[in-house]
């Protein structure tokens, strides 16, 4: 399992979401920034308190669960 150094979890902060250390901004924040077109410089500039490493490492979390889903299909019969 990859140590990831800007991560944490706290289930007081969001309910528990992934969130970036020392902040109450979570993962799925910045891929929603991401998704609207933001680039990793805007972000940073916007949200100082985020640094590149950590906004880079954010997206790397994302994909690295992502990556690992496995869906599984169940039919009941009636």
């Amino acid at each position: 399992m990859k140590k990831y150094h800007h991560i944490t979890f706290n289930k007081e902060i969001l309910g528990g979401k992934p969130i970036i250390k020392g902040t109450r901004i979570s993962i799925d924040m910045i891929l929603e920034w991401i998704a609207s077109e933001a680039a990793i410089d805007q972000i940073h500039n916007s949200y100082p308190q985020l640094s590149v490493e950590a906004i880079k490492e954010a997206i790397l979390y994302a994909t690295d669960h992502v990556r690992n889903e496995i869906l599984i299909e169940a039919k009941i019969a009636s």
